[in-house]
């Protein structure tokens, strides 16, 4: 193993316990998407303190570019429970309102630039109580009621900022430009595209993105998908009706609770694409006040799939007569809005092959190929560096994990972060010293 190689994974593991601290504090003070005040701003302050030039808030996110917003009272009592938590006041005061990107510099002279992504925010999950789930038994579960890190996200920021404290003490050994991106609301595929529009990608010649992934079968410990991510599309649909006595004068009502339950049956009715597979569900469906009430308004929360972008673009237009229709069948009005989206995404195969040959040839890793099967809003950064020329690469750190992805009970096993960590590190050398894919 060459020098670099070896001493950067021998301190890349000499900082696990450092990184099992920070994923626990944030696991800890878990925050939602576009409210991940205190996560992001301490993030801020440590990136400041290695010596990086750090950008935040507006100037790493595009505010008409964001989807997905909370409303501007939940913002702002997120910001202010952050912080009594311990946000940094100073980089949580320009992430006000729901600017929650933080952004990493570090310039090492000539030569290509290597992105790197670092998802952070938690999931409205309710994380799971009692002696059989570590959190818990440990005493690192989320203190914040219904919010949870149920995707490793915690651990992807312990990563990212292991991986500033490495290529830090790496630079003279560099030789192009770093940009370390941590990105708030990958949930619902939200927050890249605004990161995408402020343009800070444009001239990433690489750019990189890891997760967390269950190692259940095997010994491997860095996996790379051979697979694209699901092209996705998050729809949010308001049905406006009119209210009337249910019992007096139904016929002067028009039912919204009934235009959406009939959406919700014909939704799920979609042909599905014969150009690869697709996924339609109806996740929430918010209705009624009273049981002798027409219904005047009716919210719901749907998300379509597809294999690649044309077929998922197909069921978003199904998906949008379907709910124009059945609102139209009952008199009532509907409105649909994007809450989120992503294009799909295949890691590039050249890329692919120099970074399983950084794992196994240079850090002795194990390696394997792998299925990924979800949707990644990584996707809309790799698109934006591929348009200009770039290449983009997706790989997982494999871990025994408990329970399944976005469930009350996720958590996994914290000897992977120093093997993400290193992997990271070694592609930006590698990329920037042993010549281009």
């Amino acid at each position: 193993m060459e020098p670099f190689y070896e001493t950067l994974l021998r301190e890349a593991r000499a900082l696990e316990p450092a990184m099992r601290a920070r994923r626990r504090d944030f696991h800890t003070y878990a925050e939602p998407g576009w409210c991940e005040f205190r996560t992001a701003s301490r993030i801020a302050r440590e990136l400041t303190d290695l010596g990086y030039r750090v950008l935040v808030g507006r100037d790493v996110c595009l505010e008409e570019a964001r989807m997905g917003l909370p409303s501007p009272e939940t913002l702002e009592r997120q910001y202010r429970r952050a912080l009594d938590q311990g946000a940094e006041p100073a980089f949580a005061e320009p992430m006000r309102g729901g600017f929650t990107g933080v952004a990493a510099l570090l310039d090492c002279g000539e030569g290509p630039v290597v992105a790197m992504r670092f998802d952070i925010d938690a999931l409205a999950v309710r994380e799971a109580e009692g002696d059989g789930h570590r959190p818990s038994r440990e005493g690192f579960c989320s203190v914040n009621d219904g919010v949870m890190h149920a995707c490793g996200h915690d651990g992807h920021a312990a990563v990212g900022l292991a991986v500033a404290r490495l290529l830090m003490a790496r630079r003279a050994a560099l030789r192009g430009r770093i940009k370390l991106i941590f990105q708030p609301a990958e949930e619902g595929v939200r927050g890249a595209a605004s990161i995408a529009a402020r343009g800070l990608l444009d001239d990433v010649d690489y750019i990189l993105a890891g997760h967390m992934g269950d190692s259940a079968g095997t010994d491997a410990q860095i996996g790379f998908p051979t697979d694209a991510t699901l092209a996705t599309t998050k729809l949010d649909v308001c049905f406006r009706g009119q209210a009337a006595h249910a019992g007096l004068a139904p016929e002067a009502g028009r039912n919204a609770l009934l235009a959406a339950a009939t959406a919700v049956l014909n939704l799920h009715a979609i042909p599905r694409s014969g150009r690869g597979d697709s996924r339609v569900n109806v996740g929430s469906l918010r209705a009624g006040g009273g049981r002798n009430v027409v219904c005047e308004r009716a919210a719901m929360e749907l998300e379509v799939r597809g294999a690649t972008t044309e077929v998922n673009d197909y069921l978003e237009a199904y998906a949008r007569r379907v709910v124009r229709g059945a609102a139209a069948m009952h008199g009532c009005d509907c409105e649909v809005t994007v809450a989120g989206a992503a294009g799909s995404l295949e890691s590039d195969p050249a890329l692919r092959r120099r970074a399983e040959a950084v794992a196994r040839d240079c850090l002795g890793l194990r390696v394997r190929e792998t299925t990924f099967g979800a949707s990644e809003d990584y996707a809309a950064l790799v698109e934006r560096v591929r348009g200009r020329g770039g290449r983009g690469l997706f790989f997982t750190a494999l871990t025994p994990c408990a329970g399944p992805l976005h469930s009350p009970a996720f958590d996994f096993r914290e000897e992977a972060l120093p093997n993400a960590a290193a992997l990271f590190c070694a592609l930006a050398y590698s990329l920037q010293r042993e010549g281009p894919v």
